[in-house]
């Protein structure tokens, strides 16, 4: 019998820690053998125990090869010139890409075989592999990083007392059967890729940005933190009926609150690009990533019909109780601007879908109440105490003003970190200026009268 190395042939005189790699590269490609016993340039020089180096292999490739590929590798002891050799014939996997356990579901753990040769699989290859064994389902997809952690998940799960745990994550499919995480796991890790992209305008077109932000991390963060940061801007107005004083905010609560959770469930993830909101004078556009489903119309959306692009994200919604129900956030939207004399709008192109929400007060002619926006607010100097500072007196006089401040709040209106908005908070508090309430996410803090 003639050896010679090639696309599918692997020669190695002894076991090596390199065999794993061409182990993995057949699995990933059209299958192969690997010859032990033979060296580089096809003469024998063959094993003294046959049986111990199958199972020196065989505890190699249970030990170091994810996800499990035993069951396509079939060992074979033969004999040529005398001297025995051991044949491992590796099958194309069904579980593609396989990959070192230590390394990764990245381009240093996984290979193919190229030539004659085994070298690392491109994340073009890596991702194409994933799709061909695991289909198009973006959720159900391996992630390409499993090491993920999910800590701004967990506290909204404590937060709801809704438990998160191992048997949680397999049943709430952020786990699969092979033990890996899921794209879904993806999203709401910490190491999340996607993000949020926020801008805010001064009239009603792009031509002078006043602020802008990225929000990134576990779509749990980003939905808090883009909520408070559009909420910060959205002023309230008074208009006076007789003796009864009416406070309207630009924005109905509620149809912020549904666009978001709308932008973060329905988006398109498989796309890399990020969402984007736009706040302008006389409106604010939510814009996701993901055209309309296929065979639903806008006048389907309109009527309460929906075929949800992320399913299993949904269902996860659902539990913490922040949607209801699939297909009622566009009539909560429409039915917040019942009375007032504008409605939303929505925009589909093949790629996106767009919610506009108008400002209910920008022909009111009503008196704003409300600080505005950061970039304009005034610094505030509180005469009564000078042994506060300027940023001190800002946020107390903020908590005065709304009658509550958060430390997003504070963040938001000093452009500052979270931890330096906490320190000055605690600051205020020691001082017995402030009172604090609420726990975790719905802590908030008062003015001391």
């Amino acid at each position: 019998m003639i050896f010679q190395e090639s696309e599918t042939v692997e020669l190695k005189e002894v076991i090596v820690d390199d065999i794993k790699k061409e182990i993995i590269a057949f699995a990933n490609c059209n299958g192969g053998k690997l010859y032990v016993g033979v060296r580089d340039d096809g003469t024998v020089a063959g094993l003294e125990d046959p049986d111990n180096a199958a199972l020196q292999i065989s505890n190699m490739v249970c030990d170091t090869i994810k996800p499990d590929i035993t069951m396509f590798l079939h060992y074979e002891t033969i004999y040529e010139n005398e001297k025995k050799i051991v044949v491992v014939d590796i099958q194309r996997g069904t579980d593609r890409p396989y990959y070192i356990a230590k390394k990764g579901m990245r381009p240093e753990g996984v290979y193919v075989r190229q030539g004659y040769s085994s070298v690392p699989a491109t994340d073009a290859a890596i991702r194409r592999m994933i799709k061909e064994t695991d289909g198009d389902h973006f959720e159900a997809m391996r992630s390409l990083n499993q090491n993920l952690t999910f800590y701004a998940t967990t506290e909204e799960f404590q937060l709801r007392n809704v438990e998160f745990g191992p048997q949680q994550m397999r049943s709430l499919k952020l786990i699969d059967s092979d033990g890996l995480y899921t794209n879904l796991a993806l999203l709401l890790s910490d190491q999340c890729v996607h993000s949020i992209k926020a801008a805010v305008f001064q009239g009603k077109d792009q031509t002078i940005f006043k602020d802008r932000r990225e929000f990134s991390g576990s779509l749990m963060k980003q939905m808090h933190e883009v909520y408070d940061f559009i909420d910060f801007r959205n002023q309230t107005r008074a208009t006076v009926e007789k003796l009864l004083r009416v406070d309207v905010r630009d924005y109905p609560e509620i149809a912020i609150r549904e666009a978001l959770l709308n932008l973060l469930v329905h988006r398109e993830y498989s796309f890399s690009a990020s969402a984007l909101i736009s706040l302008y004078k006389d409106r604010i556009e939510f814009v996701s990533i993901g055209g309309l489903m296929p065979e639903i119309e806008l006048e389907d959306i309109l009527a309460g019909i929906s075929i949800c692009r992320n399913p299993d994200l949904a269902n996860i919604f659902y539990r913490l109780q922040l949607i209801e129900a699939y297909g009622t956030g566009i009539s909560k939207i429409m039915k917040a601007y019942e009375g007032t004399n504008t409605r939303p709008r929505i925009e589909t192109t093949k790629n996106t879908f767009k919610i506009i929400l108008p400002n209910v007060n920008i022909n009111s002619g009503s008196t704003i109440t409300s600080i505005p926006a950061k970039e304009e607010a005034p610094v505030f100097i509180l005469n009564d105490n000078p042994a506060l500072s300027s940023q001190e007196k800002r946020i107390l006089e903020y908590a005065r003003n709304y009658n509550q401040i958060t430390k997003n709040n504070a963040a938001s209106l000093l452009e500052v970190s979270a931890s330096t908005a906490t320190r000055l908070i605690n600051g205020l508090l020691k001082q017995n200026l402030l009172v604090r309430h609420g726990k975790a996410r719905n802590t908030y803090y008062t003015a001391k009268q």
